[in-house]
């Protein structure tokens, strides 16, 4: 079993960087939350059962004791922007899938992008992971660059994956291996 401490912190520059979440962090992260429902409500489906802090920090809790789910908010210039992390972690077959979300103000900015890279690294590097698998909504352009980016082979689509706002969604699986991630790192040595 891989263990985490709490004060985990990935680095990806001085003004960026992943700490594993708390429920300390439910103000913060609904406040993102209840200040752009609109926005954020379009592709994720848990938006519309946030409705008190209590709630995110009844999920945060909840990750902090779960042996198969761990998150990190992402923090840019001192301020809490979004959450990103590992969803269904098989120890066994080496393998996961993340998960993210982010501040609509601090889009734009490659925030997403490089915390998606400093999460596969340490994934793969520390701990081990051989497959990395990411699930977005087709018509979600933002998100499914991210792993077009990051060369993740696009597998197929999980027909009607996601209840999201009263209607089913289809969702594109994208996935990445560790030997893919080497290979890649050292093409760009």
């Amino acid at each position: 079993m891989i263990s985490y401490k709490a004060e985990t912190i990935l680095t990806i520059a001085p003004d960026l960087y992943l700490r594993v979440a708390t429920p300390d962090d439910a103000p913060a992260l609904f406040n993102i939350i209840n200040s752009q429902r609109p926005y954020l409500r379009e592709w994720l489906p848990f938006v519309d059962f946030t409705r008190q802090v209590s709630d995110t920090a009844f999920y945060l809790q909840s990750i902090v004791n779960s042996t198969s789910d761990k998150v990190f908010v992402i923090v840019f210039e001192d301020c809490v922007c979004g959450l990103i992390g590992f969803k269904g972690i098989e120890y066994f077959n080496r393998r996961v899938e993340i998960g993210y979300w982010l501040s609509d103000h601090q889009q734009g900015k490659g925030i997403m992008f490089r915390s998606c890279i400093r999460l596969l690294q340490y994934a793969f590097e520390g701990l081990n992971m051989n497959r990395i698998q990411l699930k977005v909504a087709p018509k979600n352009y933002k998100s499914r660059n991210i792993p077009i980016k990051l060369g993740f082979t696009l597998e197929g689509t999980e027909r009607e994956g996601e209840l999201l706002n009263g209607h089913y969604h289809d969702l594109e699986v994208y996935s990445l291996l560790k030997k893919e991630w080497l290979a890649q790192k050292q093409d760009n040595l």
